[in-house]
């Protein structure tokens, strides 16, 4: 029997008048793991609002459920009662992650470390992902993997019977790794130690400093980055909000950018440095970009962005500023559209390796809004002139920041610019549309 390839549901954003007034975005979805992952382990109950809703956070919060926590929504918020560190009870089935390498990776060092056998499983995609660089550190720390296809799901973890405190030194830069590692050392005693040759999003050490975990940070005479975190803690239960995620607020920031007479204010974003250099280039191009009532939030520094219509130029933006804006790339490119002159944006070699070739999917789709662009390995040039045609229809390769990116160029090219299939914003944004409508976006619905 043939299988009906599901019909595609293309999307159009056309030249809006202005954006102006208030906007709200999604909750961090890192933020969003690890807040769900330290309520399990803390003791009491942790209200959290403004959690991610995405599949992946879901599935973690599955898994927390499944090793003993209670997790309930109660008007929005969710309410997690933990069961101290260390106090997980092994699960009767397998955890299944789906799709979420975050869940996954960040569950596999903080269970694989107990002394009880937990199984995981995933999606076809995740199945498919090597996880040696997972399985091989926990390996090291004396976590036995009992099942595994050629270090890929599903995957059956045990932890040792009598644990050591670690000390990992990571062979490459990964926030993920780093993470997974740290919840490991909180379930033995001793200090543990993770050093970096390069310093990656520190949320985890903000998150259980918040929590109450004792957690060090350093630099050693080399410039290696270290991170010192001491076993078996009495973690504090918290009421959190999780600020708004700064990839996706980047898609308002363009927005008020690009379009003509707009102010947003973007509430509650992310404003971490590890996180923040899509803001700093977009300052650099003469972007209008103002952070109001700084504050801290389980941790982390938040803000309010004020962001009004600028006129932009091109510039150079160094290799180095891609791990603080891997995600705001897109974003960029579609800014970089609209400045004057030439925008140079180097190191992008890992928009190659995901799921799809997010480069080449930039490329295509500011070519075919008559946007002139070089692709290289690891480069994407953009030359403008302060306008855009528009008029394009991109292939999003169900790439949801393609598709938003391509969105908000609509919203100020000359003829709206169409996306193949509006589906892909339901993996991070799903009401996209109905928030940029409310502040004075136009959208264009077709049927196929």
């Amino acid at each position: 029997m043939d299988h009906a390839t599901p019909a595609l549901r293309p999307l159009a954003a056309e030249r809006a008048p202005w954006l102006r007034g208030t906007l709200r975005i999604p909750g961090d979805k890192s933020i969003s793991h690890l807040a769900l992952v330290l309520a399990a382990m803390a003791r009491g109950e942790t209200i959290i609002d403004g959690l991610a809703r995405s599949d992946g956070v879901l599935r973690t919060a599955l898994a927390m459920q499944a090793l003993g926590a209670r997790i309930e929504t109660r008007a929005g918020r969710w309410h997690v009662t933990g069961l101290g560190v260390g106090g997980f009870l092994e699960p009767e089935r397998a955890l299944d992650f789906a799709g979420s390498g975050t869940g996954l990776c960040l569950a596999m060092g903080l269970v694989g470390n107990h002394d009880f056998a937990s199984r995981f499983t995933g999606d076809a995609a995740l199945s498919a992902r090597a996880l040696r660089h997972v399985l091989d550190p926990l390996r090291e720390i004396g976590v036995h993997v009992l099942e595994h296809s050629d270090n890929r799901l599903p995957v059956t973890l045990r932890g040792p019977r009598t644990p050591v405190p670690i000390a990992y030194r990571m062979p490459v830069a990964s926030a993920q790794i780093k993470s997974s590692l740290l919840l490991a050392g909180l379930v033995m005693p001793g200090t543990s130690s993770v050093t970096e040759l390069v310093k990656t999003r520190d949320h985890a050490e903000r998150m259980l400093a918040a929590f109450g975990a004792q957690v060090q940070t350093s630099i050693d005479g080399a410039g290696r980055h270290l991170v010192e975190v001491e076993g078996l803690p009495q973690l504090r239960a918290q009421q959190l909000l999780v600020p708004g995620d700064p990839s996706l607020a980047a898609l308002g920031i363009v927005a008020g950018l690009i379009v003509p007479g707009s102010e947003l204010l973007i509430e509650n974003v992310l404003v971490n440095p590890t996180r923040a250099g899509l803001i700093d280039t977009l300052r650099e191009m003469g972007g209008d970009i103002a952070l109001l009532d700084v504050r801290t939030s389980g941790g982390e520094p938040v803000a309010d962005l004020r962001v009004r219509h600028s006129e932009l130029r091109g510039v150079g933006v160094p290799a180095e500023r891609a791990a603080s804006m891997i995600d705001g790339y897109p974003e960029l490119a579609v800014a970089a559209s609209f400045a004057h002159g030439a925008t140079t944006m180097a190191g992008l070699g890992a928009l190659r390796s995901g799921p799809s070739d997010r480069l080449a999917a930039m490329a295509r789709g500011l070519r075919c809004n008559g946007v002139n662009c070089t692709e290289g390995e690891d480069v994407l040039v953009v030359e403008a002139s302060g306008r855009v045609m528009g008029g394009g229809r991109v292939v999003t390769g169900m790439d949801h920041r393609i598709a938003m990116s391509f969105l908000v160029m609509g919203m100020a090219a000359d003829d709206a610019v169409t996306i193949d299939d509006q589906s892909a914003l339901a993996t991070s944004f799903p009401d996209f549309v109905a928030r940029f409508e409310g502040v004075g976006a136009s959208f264009i619905r077709y049927s196929e």
